[in-house]
């Protein structure tokens, strides 16, 4: 685990973006897991500028999304879908063939469903690259405290929590969704490289069991222990409860010496 220290939300932008054109520039046909959130937008804001600098190419680059609200349109604004291609879809060059964002609006069998948007990923060979944010409750993708270690993509019930930080997205008479379909632990742990994102001091309780706590169910995100290429990118606020900061500066040091192609 690399624990990458920022001063602010620009400056983890910026390094996340880097470290995603990197991995496009060196497989052009990149298979991307992508995130949502506030956090995000200024990540695809600088993917968007290299690419419109003719830096970046993403006509070959498949993309998957963790989740969506459940009862959700594509059309929605504060849909998944609506927040992908107003953020980055339409503004780069990805082939919309290559798109894959679960559909909010599915009824039935949600099993089948699930079962189909993992199958989607193994034949794209699986995820190259992970971004990923985590709630306030260490939650990632919307695989809520208890989560399996080892779920795999599924309907989730959202906590309460969730659902009280979503709510100040939709309009007063409008009831926030309570159920989303997400990407599993199990599903996240098996991409080659992750990323996580995290800012703020509201984020501080989480980064910290994620990343110094035991592994448990209750945080989702300490599972992200047992992946061998996961990096933390975190802000001074959401690093203020970490023990180690000094350690980890000291490791992002040596690692930039010893394995520079790692941090190109």
């Amino acid at each position: 685990m690399l624990v990458i220290l920022k001063r602010d939300n620009e400056e983890i932008s910026r390094e996340a973006a880097q470290l995603v054109a990197g991995a496009v520039r060196k497989k052009p046909a990149l298979t991307l897991g992508l995130a949502t959130g506030g956090t995000m937008t200024g990540v695809y804001k600088h993917l968007v500028q290299f690419h419109k600098q003719g830096l970046l190419d993403f006509s070959q680059v498949v993309t998957f999304n963790l989740d969506e609200y459940l009862g959700l349109a594509a059309t929605h604004p504060q849909s998944f879908h609506y927040f992908m291609h107003e953020h980055f879809f339409q503004h780069v060059n990805v082939d919309p063939r290559n798109i894959h964002i679960p559909d909010g609006t599915v009824r039935g069998n949600f099993e089948q469903y699930c079962a189909t948007y993992e199958d989607a990923i193994r034949k794209a060979g699986g995820i190259d690259l992970q971004i990923l944010g985590i709630g306030r409750n260490g939650h990632i993708g919307f695989n809520e405290p208890t989560s399996s270690l080892g779920s795999r993509t599924r309907l989730k019930v959202l906590s309460q929590e969730t659902i009280d930080d979503n709510a100040k997205f939709f309009a007063p008479s409008e009831e926030s969704p309570r159920c989303a379909i997400t990407m599993g632990i199990g599903t996240i742990l098996e991409a080659k490289k992750i990323i996580l994102l995290a800012t703020g001091a509201a984020k501080a309780t989480a980064v910290a069991k994620s990343i110094e706590g035991p592994i448990a169910s209750a945080v989702s995100a300490s599972a992200l222990q047992l992946h061998p290429e996961v990096t933390f990118i975190v802000d001074e606020q959401a690093a203020s409860q970490l023990t180690q900061r000094d350690y980890y500066r000291r490791v992002l040091e040596m690692t930039a010496l010893l394995t520079p192609e790692r941090m190109s």
